[in-house]
């Protein structure tokens, strides 16, 4: 009996500590960074986009700062295209992504598994022709050197094998014009796909969070 009691007090200060860590980090997503950028608008688009679980960076596919075309390839999808105007990224557990499309897909192994650091990460790939704006997708202007930052840091978010992205064959993509990418790093409750994408806002010199978990801390600061 002594020994249940323990056990069950161990799970409530574990649960407690959980819910003040997810509290801090609600209360940290609406602090923002990179607030006043008048000076440093530029004419470079590129969007954020959320399917209300995964936030997505966009950007051109190609331009004369980056060439996403000499690093992706659009034979792979599972209806090839020829073209595309805009390519988005999403960093993210392997689990989460591949099985937990919505968050009423969401199974327990899969949630503990990412929590514990038990499972690999992936990049969700994604072409558009065109974004229509809207509360899930925002569109800002950057310049070309906050680009560039930008599309180093998803390039090195992918893992390579002879210099090249491990493109993932599988069955479980969202539509026809989506893949995914082997990724470096891991997920955790310390760090989600949500996590990846402010950071990503917080390299090329945009507003972001000074930290968040959930896509609703991200679009909070672009509510305007």
């Amino acid at each position: 009996m002594k020994i249940i009691v323990c056990i069950l007090r161990y799970v409530l200060i574990f649960l407690v500590l959980l819910l003040v860590y997810v509290l801090i980090a609600i209360a940290l997503s609406y602090i923002p960074v990179n607030r006043n950028l008048t000076a440093q608008k530029g004419e470079i688009p590129i969007y954020i986009l959320t399917n209300g679980v995964h936030t997505d960076i966009v950007t051109p596919y190609s331009n004369h700062i980056w060439q996403w075309d000499q690093w992706l390839d659009l034979s792979l999808l599972h209806v090839p295209k020829a073209s595309s105007q805009w390519v988005s990224f999403g960093w993210g557990d392997k689990g989460f992504y591949l099985q937990t499309p919505k968050w009423k897909d969401l199974k327990l192994s899969v949630a503990l598994k990412a929590a514990l650091h038990l499972s690999e990460s992936v990049i969700h790939v994604t072409y558009y022709d065109t974004l229509t704006l809207s509360d899930s997708c925002k569109i800002m202007y950057i310049t070309e050197e906050q680009y560039l930052d930008l599309c180093e840091y998803i390039r090195d978010s992918f893992a390579t094998q002879n210099q090249l992205p491990i493109f993932i064959p599988t069955n479980q993509n969202y539509g026809d014009s989506d893949v995914f990418y082997e990724a470096v790093g891991s997920y955790s409750i310390f760090y989600t796909c949500n996590t990846w994408a402010n950071n990503a806002l917080k390299k090329a010199g945009q507003k972001a969070c000074l930290f968040t978990l959930f896509d609703k801390g991200i679009f909070y600061h672009y509510q305007n």
